[in-house]
């Protein structure tokens, strides 16, 4: 069954229609975590594959119990050779350990006091962090937090969704999407699920893993 943002989509933009006719109803899915594990992964998914980086992360909590997710604490206190056994970069390690810093000082909000901030408190806030950008925090609002009305448009899949389902020659540059993006709020994040959807249906780009 469609829900009311996506009625509303249809009902806006042509394009969002096709794509809810073609893909059926959202299913994005939320994961409640803490901000501290979603952005730990978010670095042990960069500039890697999806199944390189479960292992990575598989190993890095076995370093730990492998039960729940580390504490930043206990990050902190085990060694960086220890940790670059499960299989991080050092450039990474050095990102962890920033996040775990600014995590027990309170720059990295817990999951309830985020939930209180806005979208741009967020990414004010958290791009700061090493080896943290805006997607990092675009993807971690959307699949942490669940916002509703984020637009990753420097997102790869996203920018490649629209390209296919257009028949652009090109790929459209982000301040362009942007532009396109605003008739879709206040449920861009739906939009761009439906643009990743298309980018799955047209060449196997999938979906950002946050």
């Amino acid at each position: 069954m469609h829900t009311a943002a996506e009625y509303h989509l249809a009902k806006a933009c042509p394009l969002m229609r096709r794509l809810i006719k073609t893909h059926g109803p959202c299913a994005l899915e939320v994961n409640p975590r803490q901000p501290w594990e979603a952005l730990v992964c978010a670095v042990a998914h960069q500039q890697l594959n999806g199944k390189a980086a479960d292992s990575i992360l598989r190993r890095f909590r076995a370093l730990f119990g492998g039960k729940k997710f580390p504490t930043p604490a206990a990050v902190l206190a085990t060694p960086e050779d220890d940790i670059r056994a499960s299989g991080f970069s050092r450039g990474k390690i050095a990102s962890i350990r920033d996040i775990a810093e600014k995590t027990v000082t309170g720059v990295v909000p817990a999951r309830a006091a985020a939930l209180k901030l806005s979208d741009g408190e967020l990414i004010e806030r958290l791009v700061a962090l090493r080896g943290v950008g805006p997607w990092t925090v675009e993807m971690l609002l959307i699949f942490t937090l669940g916002r509703t009305d984020v637009f990753p448009s420097d997102d790869f899949g996203v920018r490649n969704g629209y390209r296919i389902a257009m028949k652009l020659p090109d790929m459209p540059k982000p301040r362009d999407l942007r532009d396109v993006a605003a008739r879709w709020a206040p449920h861009r994040t739906l939009a761009a699920w439906y643009l990743w959807r298309a980018a799955d249906n047209g060449d196997g780009a999938a979906r950002p893993m946050p």
